[in-house]
């Protein structure tokens, strides 16, 4: 089975980024790469990759531009640069992954599509005491957190690929905290559209974009489970005016990002 960078993005909160970095360890296909794609933190995070880096299984990047707010597209952008390999599982560093995470995304991955996930959204007395404890049983924690989306089955993963919202008002569903894409038909898009400053719709618009190219979603459901640690919610300021962008992407059947991910290349 071929493998493929993991792309994590992360803005100060080394404790969360180290617990999801020790679940990737657990894995049952180990992604060929890691890219962190870091949104300004302070030095405790570089010092928390560095101190993986030294024996990490297999290569941990780290990319990283200075804090000017919430710029998840632009660092993301920086993040695929980086990455060798030609297909691209992104999560992010809040993210802890059920050792078949990876094996599900790669069994799912198919040419001419994209792939969306779902995510176990944790309370932050079960967010306390995974980290506090430095480890993840998953057997546990899904018995603990038992939701669908921690439901893992592969006929029914399989059956709900083309079905579980891609149609209708759910059709540019897309979470940038499971997501998984060929690297060339990202390249085709131009990558993250850069004029998403501020928390929200970032994800939607490069799914859209996506689409509007003529590669199509799947959604991976009872698979590739992964848990949500939990945080306040972000500044949402920008949230209106993000949304406003999303639609003229859709309204104008948008393809390209004109600031985006080129000018890393």
């Amino acid at each position: 089975m071929k493998s493929c960078s993991l792309l994590v993005s992360t803005y100060n909160r080394p404790d969360a980024l180290g617990l999801c970095l020790k679940t990737v360890l657990q894995q049952s296909i180990l992604p060929a790469e890691i890219v962190i794609a870091d949104d300004g933190s302070t030095e405790e995070t570089a010092n928390l990759i560095k101190g993986f880096q030294k024996d990490f299984p297999v290569p941990l990047r780290h990319a990283w531009h200075p804090d000017e707010g919430f710029r998840a597209a632009a660092i993301r952008n920086k993040g695929v640069a980086l990455c060798t390999q030609d297909y691209i599982v992104q999560i992010d560093g809040d993210i802890i992954i059920h050792p078949k995470f990876i094996e599900d995304h790669l069994e799912m991955r198919e040419p001419g599509y994209f792939i969306v996930g779902s995510r176990v959204m944790l309370s932050p007395g079960q967010t306390a005491r995974l980290i506090k404890q430095g480890f993840v049983d998953f057997r546990k924690l899904s018995r603990e957190k038992f939701s669908l989306n921690s439901f893992r089955n592969r006929f029914l993963r399989n059956l709900l690929a083309t079905l579980y919202k891609t149609k209708g008002k759910h059709k540019f569903y897309a979470k940038g905290a499971n997501f998984a894409f060929y690297k060339q038909d990202i390249l085709q898009i131009n990558g993250y559209n850069e004029a998403y400053i501020g928390w929200g719709s970032e994800d939607r618009d490069i799914a859209i974009r996506l689409m509007n190219a003529g590669v199509r979603k799947l959604s991976i459901k009872m698979g590739a489970v992964c848990y949500h640690l939990y945080h306040k919610k972000n500044d949402r300021n920008h949230e209106l005016r993000n949304e406003d962008l999303m639609h003229k992407a859709i309204g104008n059947k948008l393809i390209w990002a004109e600031n985006g991910l080129n000018k890393y290349l």
